[in-house]
């Protein structure tokens, strides 16, 4: 399980870090796609062909359906972790989260989000302010 958020600097090749602690659970080879908000998910590649069929079953349902299966999986590029434990972000998957140089590296269960780090604390102050109000909302 992934948790924890760190901060991180793409350097000049588009690649960032991957925290220690997430790199033995993701493994040498990751995918990394779009993710709702404007983050960009990554995942394991065994995770990820899970995920993926799940999308698959999508393509041919309703419109809602059909539209965020391609946008995830048209979206993804599979990517080696390197020795330093760097991923190289595609350029196309940058521009979609808006990253320019400081990215924030966030644990969510199943999966890594990267994001933007100016709007990943946008995202998260507006979660703290209303965290009470969606508590009462979701149901447990």
């Amino acid at each position: 399980m992934f948790l924890g958020e760190y901060l991180h600097t793409l350097d000049t090749k588009n690649r960032i870090s991957i925290p220690a602690k997430f790199r033995k659970e993701l493994g040498r080879v990751v995918v990394v796609t779009r993710g709702l908000d404007h983050c960009l998910n990554v995942y394991s590649r065994k995770a990820w062909e899970e995920e993926a069929r799940a999308y698959a079953a999508d393509v041919n349902g309703g419109a809602a359906r059909r539209g965020l299966a391609r946008l995830f999986l048209a979206g993804s590029a599979e990517a080696e972790v390197d020795k330093a434990g760097r991923v190289l972000i595609p350029d196309s998957l940058k521009s979609f989260a808006s990253i320019k140089d400081k990215a924030v590296v966030a644990g969510v269960a199943d999966r890594v989000e990267i994001w933007e780090e100016g709007a990943w604390k946008r995202y998260t102050a507006d979660i703290e302010r209303d965290a009470d109000s969606f508590a009462e909302k979701v149901d447990h």
